[in-house]
């Protein structure tokens, strides 16, 4: 059978922040003479490096990677380009013969590409603009309560600064009446063009807690400081969506004066430990993941082998 007439391949290595993924990743693709596609919502953007732990030059050169630096952060860019880009970027492996790892902890973006969106109406410009309007007069935090109260499932995942989503859900509960998180349910992700073995990466949580105050305090001694500073000068304002998440915000809160350097690195830290606990409970919900301690790389090896084997 030629590459047209069978399911293209995909490993997706998932799991929470800062437990390793890339690492292990990489030398698992390695192994198996694969190649990265990431699953990451803020390592595609350009110039943002040691806030999103995007991997380093030197990982990249022992594996090729893609999907990471291809939009600036200030380009909109959401799950369902996501989907088209790595569809095709899994495309192009498989039509070289080249095993495709899918890695990253953005769950969305992993089941975008896996299954698909579901297809929502159109929405009334009117509302959106209004929304807009809201936001900029009253605050994301004003949005964010009335979305606990309209569609309390959608703001239980996102959070309070994440203004593009919260109108997004908004907008669409008021066009049609019904939930986004009805949407999601109703469509079940049920489409399924490739085939696919999925890792999830896990350890004591306690654990993952102090792997991810040791990361945090990398990011301030390899220079997040001075990389969201830059961002700011080259004209990046704090308002973006880019600039709004977990880590750049906290920077720069902390340059323009709201946040002492002590509550910046603190909370900074607690929000990585949550982030950390909404990705658990996402992919906790996947039956299909096999859950795997990073250090598991042999007995994780073995595994892809005989998926790729399979006819």
């Amino acid at each position: 059978m030629n590459s047209t007439q069978v399911k293209p391949k995909v490993i997706i290595i998932c799991g929470p922040t800062g437990i390793g993924k890339t690492s292990t990743a990489i030398e698992i693709a390695k192994a198996n003479h694969g190649e990265i596609i990431g699953a990451d919502s803020m390592q595609i953007y350009r110039y943002m490096d040691i806030g999103t732990a995007k991997p380093t030059a030197e990982e990249r050169k022992k594996v090729a990677h893609h999907m990471i630096d291809i939009v600036d952060p200030d380009e909109h860019f959401d799950a369902v380009q996501y989907a088209k880009m790595a569809h095709d970027a899994v495309l192009q492996l498989h039509g070289k013969g080249i095993a495709a790892f899918v890695v990253g902890g953005t769950g969305l973006y992993i089941k975008a590409l896996l299954h698909g969106l579901f297809e929502s109406q159109p929405i009334d410009a009117r509302i959106r603009k209004r929304l807009k309007e809201q936001a900029a007069e009253q605050g994301s935090d004003f949005l964010y309560d009335r979305l606990k109260h309209l569609d309390p499932e959608t703001a239980e995942r996102l959070h309070p600064n994440d203004t593009y989503r919260i109108i997004r859900a908004l907008e669409t509960v008021e066009a049609t009446g019904k939930p986004i998180s009805k949407y999601h349910q109703n469509h079940q992700f049920s489409d399924k063009p490739l085939a696919v073995l999925k890792i999830g990466l896990i350890m004591d949580r306690e654990m993952l807690y102090e792997r991810i105050n040791q990361r945090v305090d990398a990011m301030i001694a390899a220079g997040i400081v001075d990389e969201v500073k830059n961002l700011l000068n080259m004209g990046y304002p704090a308002e973006l969506k880019s600039m709004q998440s977990i880590g750049y915000r906290h920077m720069v809160d902390y340059i323009e004066g709201r946040l002492s350097w002590e509550d910046c690195v603190r909370t900074l830290k607690r929000d990585h430990r949550r982030y950390a606990k909404r990705q658990l409970t996402w992919f906790g919900g996947d039956t299909e993941i096999i859950w795997k301690e990073p250090g598991k790389v042999k007995e994780i090896v073995r595994i892809v082998k005989e998926f790729l084997n399979a006819a």
